[in-house]
């Protein structure tokens, strides 16, 4: 994996984050997976550590979770 992936729920803090995350490492560099709207991703999130959103998984496999917005649990509800 060369890009991070960044999960996020669609909530202002959410989208928030996105911005930022964007604007310091930029738009080729991270893939955006809004989890509210692609339900089919959680499992995926949940399986390489995510606990809440949002948050950004590196190139390395870091889990970093960012401006708690809602726990996975409560984006699966």
């Amino acid at each position: 994996m060369s890009t991070s992936i960044f999960y996020h729920a669609g909530c202002p803090v959410c989208v928030s984050a996105e911005h930022d995350i964007i604007n310091l490492i930029g738009a080729e560099n991270v893939e955006i997976v809004h989890i509210g709207e692609e339900r089919s991703r959680i499992a995926e999130a949940e399986a390489v550590g995510v606990k809440s959103v949002p948050a950004l998984l590196t190139p390395t496999k870091n889990v970093l979770h960012l401006n708690f917005g809602a726990s996975i649990e409560d984006v699966k509800a």
